[in-house]
C-alpha cells in the first residue's frame, strides 16, 4: 500500500472525550480452544470521560495528566500509542501525532477506560490524518483488546458477544442514570476468569421492546455478571460497595461492571444519581464515586 503523505493535512488539532464503558450484564457463554472467552454483554456508555487531544507532529508521542495519570505509561505500551500504530500500519500513514490524555477515569477498573481511549484515538487520528477509519471488525482492532471494538460504537448502547467482536445495536433503552463506585482495590482480570467455576453459562434473555425504566430494571435483575462472584472473593470490598448501593431506596439495582472493581447503581435520573453519590461519598471517602447519565446513542 502506498503511504499517504499529503502536503496539506485536513485538520491540525482535534479534541474528544472517551466515555466510561459499563457492562450492565456480562454472561460468559464458553471458552475457545485458544483460551479466549465467549461473552454476551449489554454495554452502555456514561457521561464521565477521559479527555483526549491530537495534534499533527513529525513523530508519535503522548502526554498524560489528570487525577488518574499515575501509572499510565507514555511509551509504546500505552494502548493509545498501540492504537495509533495500528492505524498508521493499516492505512499506510507516515505522519505522526502528539497525543494528550487527561485521565479522569480509573484504569484497570472494569469500565474500559483504556479501551475507550484507544477507540477514540483511532477515530481522532483517522480524521487528523485524513484516512478512512478502521472498522470495529478489523482483526487489528480486535487484537488491541476485547473492549476496543465496542468502544468504537460509543455512545450507542450495544450488545457485545463472541470475543468482543460481534456487535449488535440496542435500541429503545429508557432514559436512566448510574452511580459508578470503585473501591481502592485491584482485581486482575486473568485471576477473575481463572476463578470462574462455570465458563459455559446461558446467554442473555431477549430484551423486550418498549420497556419503561421499571421494566428495564426488572429485566436487568434477571440477567448476570458471571465475573462478579469470583471478583468478590478476590476483593470483598466489591461486596461492600454493592450492599451499600442496594441499601439506598433510589437505587433500583446494583451490580459490577466488567471484571471489576467498579460497581454501578441504576437510578431513574441524574437528580437521583447525584443524591445517591453524595450519600455514598460521605460514607466512604476513599471510594471513587461518579454520578453519570447513560448516553442514549
Amino acid at each position: 500500500m502506498k503511504a499517504k503523505t499529503p502536503s496539506v493535512w485536513p485538520v491540525a488539532t482535534i479534541k474528544a472525550i472517551a466515555p466510561a464503558k459499563v457492562n450492565l450484564t456480562l454472561h460468559v457463554t464458553g471458552q475457545r480452544d485458544d483460551g479466549y472467552h465467549l461473552l454476551d454483554s449489554l454495554v452502555v456508555f456514561a457521561d464521565v470521560a477521559d479527555q483526549l487531544g491530537a495534534t499533527v507532529a513529525p513523530d508519535m508521542r503522548i502526554t498524560v495528566n489528570g487525577p488518574f495519570s499515575a501509572g499510565v505509561p507514555t511509551d509504546h505500551t500505552n494502548l493509545m500509542m498501540r492504537a495509533a500504530e495500528t492505524l498508521r500500519i493499516g492505512r499506510g500513514v507516515t505522519q505522526g501525532a502528539a497525543l494528550t490524555l487527561e485521565k479522569h477515569l480509573p484504569h484497570a477498573a472494569g469500565i474500559g477506560s483504556g479501551s475507550s481511549d484507544a477507540a477514540v484515538t483511532l477515530a481522532m487520528l483517522a480524521e487528523l490524518w485524513g484516512v478512512p477509519p478502521l472498522p470495529a471488525t478489523d482483526p487489528a482492532v480486535v487484537a488491541l483488546g476485547a473492549d476496543v471494538p465496542v468502544c468504537l460504537r460509543a455512545p450507542n448502547p450495544t450488545r457485545m458477544s463472541g470475543i468482543g467482536d460481534v456487535l449488535s445495536p440496542v435500541n429503545g433503552l429508557p432514559g436512566c442514570a448510574l452511580v459508578l463506585v470503585r473501591p481502592p482495590v485491584e482485581v486482575p482480570t486473568t485471576a477473575v476468569f481463572k476463578a470462574l467455576p462455570d465458563k459455559n453459562g446461558t446467554a442473555m434473555t431477549p430484551l423486550p421492546a418498549g420497556l419503561d425504566f421499571e421494566g428495564f430494571a426488572r429485566w436487568l435483575a434477571k440477567q448476570r455478571n458471571d465475573l462478579q462472584a469470583p471478583a468478590e472473593k478476590i476483593a470483598p470490598a466489591i461486596t461492600e460497595v454493592i450492599a451499600k448501593l442496594n441499601s439506598l431506596p433510589a437505587v433500583s439495582l446494583a451490580g459490577m461492571s466488567g471484571s471489576g472493581a467498579t460497581c454501578f447503581g441504576l437510578v431513574k435520573d441524574m437528580a437521583a444519581a447525584r443524591q445517591v453519590a453524595r450519600i455514598v461519598q460521605v460514607s466512604q471517602m476513599g471510594w471513587w464515586v461518579a454520578p453519570a447519565v447513560v448516553l442514549p446513542g
